[in-house]
């Protein structure tokens, strides 16, 4: 069906270019018809004016090239035994997440080493997985499938399979002018259909398209606005300060940035002995601990939470930031700190806290986890 689907998609791009050719494209001096060769369709992201402008260059998309990605997103012929996609360990219906895992599970029984982060909005990204490793999302897209807990194949294997299959040379060629597939061409086709990944049409996204300004969103469920006011204030200092969680400074959310994610590497003070994170990649002693932070869309599709997974619902996560930062954990991010009041607790009453769990819902983006455009074929 997918193959039928992609092919169809070719021969309507040669159809509608011929055509093309044959009502306009004439040279008069010669007195005869020039027949241009048809090539893949322009694509151009589309988002909301309230996102910045993305991080990794959107140019180049084609059409066909996001559904040959697509394609190769949910085969599983990248996995060495032919079991495991990489819409495996990110189904739609969790954000992209793996299932509700805490940890996912690779071909060969092995459980990984970090809780599968979500896909979308990563056009935005600045680096990819928890530590940072990656610099594009190509580079991303090599790793699970050579890796032992993943996939545990080897590109010269998945490049001879892909050669050798009786639809793919012919759509690469198409798309990228050759139909000799190496690994470079798997993973741009990869990071083409990943690019299209955007959540965009939350509740939240959606009330602020009808007040324009944050500060005047009315919500349907008024626990969810009380709870925007608590995710955007500071920590209170005094019992008869106003509630604040002190959200808004690692997941930025305002008129220019509604992504909830500044995509900076830091450390939340989990652990008095925290994972090496962003220090393997660095190799800094300085960036112990340190790990990227994360959206916070869609969570009530993406649990369990953190690098690790260690939490499985929003309210443990909400009782963390409460009261269970730990203070001296090393390079702990200074707004963490006992100086900038978090790490001296949060002081949220049961309802404060049930209140900003409301708010954060409203991030959810149902539109998203249910667009049949991202459904495997």
């Amino acid at each position: 069906m997918v193959a039928k689907t992609l092919k169809r998609i070719v021969v309507i791009s040669i159809l509608f270019s011929l055509l093309a050719v044959v009502s306009c494209d004439r040279d008069d001096f010669l007195g005869e018809t020039i027949y241009n060769p048809p090539v893949p369709r322009p694509y151009q992201l589309k988002f909301p004016e309230r996102f910045p402008l993305p991080s990794v260059p959107a140019t180049n998309l084609t059409e066909e090239g996001i559904a040959l990605g697509k394609r190769l997103f949910f085969d599983p012929i990248l996995s060495a035994d032919g079991t495991q996609s990489c819409g495996s360990c990110h189904n739609q219906e969790f954000g992209f997440t793996d299932n509700g895992r805490r940890l996912s599970v690779g071909i060969d029984g092995l459980e990984g080493k970090r809780n599968a982060m979500p896909i979308f909005n990563l056009a935005w990204a600045n680096s990819f997985f928890w530590d940072g490793r990656s610099a594009t999302l190509e580079i991303q897209a090599l790793a699970p499938v050579v890796d032992p807990l993943e996939m545990h194949d080897t590109w010269p294997n998945v490049e001879e399979k892909l050669n050798n299959h009786p639809d793919y040379p012919e759509l690469f060629a198409f798309v990228y002018g050759t139909d000799r597939i190496d690994s470079n061409l798997v993973t741009r086709a990869l990071a083409e259909y990943e690019m299209t990944l955007i959540s965009k049409t939350s509740e939240f996204d959606k009330k602020l398209d009808i007040y324009g300004d944050v500060r005047f969103i009315q919500f349907d469920d008024p626990d969810a606005k009380r709870g925007m006011e608590i995710f955007l204030r500071e920590p209170r200092k005094q019992a008869t300060d106003l509630a604040g969680g002190d959200c808004f400074h690692c997941h930025a959310l305002n008129a220019q940035n509604t992504l909830t994610t500044l995509n900076q590497m830091e450390n939340n003070g989990l652990d008095l002995e925290p994972d090496s994170g962003f220090a393997r990649v660095s190799k800094q002693a300085s960036d112990i601990g340190k790990f990227k932070t994360p959206s916070l869309r869609n969570l009530s599709f993406t649990a369990p939470y953190m690098h690790d997974g260690r939490f499985a619902t929003l309210e443990e996560v909400v009782d963390f930031y409460n009261d269970g930062v730990e203070p001296n954990s090393p390079n702990i991010s200074v707004i963490m700190t006992k100086d900038k009041g978090l790490a001296n607790g949060l002081f949220l009453s049961d309802e404060e806290k049930r209140q900003l769990i409301a708010f954060l819902k409203t991030l959810d983006d149902r539109d998203f986890i249910t667009d049949p455009r991202h459904k495997p074929e």
